[in-house]
């Protein structure tokens, strides 16, 4: 009898079914486009109709749900957070697929927690005690393992780092995302590269190509490869608050590992060295030298193999 895993993104909606055992299958993804609100809701109550129907028509059927979600999940109202997805500031997703389908088992997990679950599923944090996901990508999150224990804060809140605070002075712009991801996030290095253009007039570089708004973290990280000397500025920035992110992170939860994952970990997984170095520059020093940083071992999966995890956790009484 399988599980249903379910990643919602800001982009894209990605799932997949588990046996018990563990074993991935029917991995299905589909682009959110322009849907917002209750019509990402019905996507989404469309896919499970779908999953439950085909399984039955081979006998079968969907024993549990566990979705991982873009935000914050409310555990104790069932409600989601979702800032890249409109009308979703305290959308009753839970309520809406328990009214549809019934008493099935559903869990409702932040993206960031989800990550670092699935890590510790079946990828890189297997067997640690403590372990931290570092997510970067369009935003920035952290899932926190500490003492086998997933860190969920008393409201739900933990492990939002992109409000981290990395540098002074305070300026608004970081109240919409803060200030670690409004500099280092996928988005952070496009914009920066974006500003840095516009001011060097005398820059005739590959970035200058493109038309400003289209430039987007991955041509940053191309241009860096080559040498591009804008690129290898915002690239050179961005190391030093990653390496600062994982410092801090380092220094107050003493973790045995630091994962990188997300879309920018990705191209930026070569960066990981350079980063360790800085963040050795900061962090408390014999904590510095106990933990390993290394790439997630599930990539773009991290977030339906943990959204997999709490499904299988909800039948099995497991408490992480």
């Amino acid at each position: 009898m399988p599980v249903l895993a379910i990643d919602l993104g800001g982009t894209k909606l990605a799932s997949a079914a588990f046996t018990r055992e563990g074993v991935m299958s029917e991995r299905r993804t589909i682009i959110l486009g322009d849907r917002k609100g209750g019509e990402v809701g019905k996507l989404i109550t469309d896919l499970v109709k779908g999953y439950m129907d085909s399984y039955k028509e081979q006998g079968s059927k969907v024993d549990a749900i566990g979705i991982s979600v873009p935000g914050i999940s409310h555990s104790i109202k069932g409600t989601v957070w979702a800032p890249n997805i409109p009308g979703w500031e305290d959308y009753p997703l839970k309520n809406e697929i328990t009214d549809s389908f019934g008493d099935i088992p559903v869990t409702i997990e932040s993206d960031r927690t989800c990550y670092i679950l699935g890590e510790l599923w079946q990828g890189n944090a297997q067997g640690c005690n403590g372990a931290i996901f570092l997510a970067v990508g369009t935003g920035i999150g952290a899932g926190i393992i500490v003492n086998g224990n997933v860190l969920r804060g008393s409201h739900d809140v933990a492990g939002a780092i992109g409000w981290m605070a990395l540098s002074r002075p305070y300026i608004e712009e970081y109240k919409e995302c803060g200030c670690f991801e409004h500099f280092a996030s996928g988005e952070g290095i496009a914009r920066l590269a974006r500003t840095i253009i516009k001011e060097e007039k005398s820059y005739f570089g590959e970035l200058k190509n493109k038309l400003p708004e289209e430039i987007t973290s991955y041509d940053v990280f191309s241009a860096y490869e080559r040498k591009d000397s804008i690129a290898v500025r915002v690239i050179e920035q961005c190391i030093g608050f990653w390496g600062m992110a994982v410092a801090n992170l380092v220094s107050l939860f003493n973790p045995e590992k630091i994962i990188l994952g997300g879309g920018v970990f990705g191209p930026g997984i070569p960066l990981i060295p350079a980063i360790v170095k800085e963040a050795a520059r900061w962090a408390q020093p014999v904590s510095i030298n106990q933990v390993v940083v290394e790439p997630s071992a599930l990539g773009g999966d991290a977030g339906v193999y943990g959204a997999g995890f709490v499904a299988l956790r909800s039948l099995s009484k497991i408490k992480l």
